[in-house]
């Protein structure tokens, strides 16, 4: 199942991240959802994208990777974006190797 990852914008490095997981519209399945409180510094979002895609979408593309690694209960509720390096030592490499796709 894919799931859908909303970003929205609070500050300049505060960021609303809603994982959304099953059917939204009405079906019998029900959705399930997680919401997250996400920081970026400036320097990491510099460094991480050069400049090439906007913050959410850097934002996003790092929750696609925490999917794959675990389930949305499992994402920290609030967190700075390079903490997921510290559980996830591949992280940097793994997102500017996708950003560069």
């Amino acid at each position: 199942m894919t799931s859908r990852i909303e970003v929205q914008k609070l500050t300049d490095e505060s960021f609303e991240v809603t994982v959304i997981d099953g059917d939204t519209g009405g079906g019998t399945g029900g959705a399930t959802k997680s919401m997250h409180r996400v920081t970026l510094k400036a320097s990491d979002y510099d460094r991480l994208s050069a400049g090439g895609i906007g913050a959410e979408e850097l934002i996003r593309k790092s929750f696609e990777f925490l999917l794959e690694h675990e389930s949305k209960e499992s994402i920290l509720r609030r967190f700075d974006l390079m903490e997921i390096a510290r559980y996830f030592p591949s992280f940097e490499g793994d997102i500017k190797q996708r950003l560069s796709r």
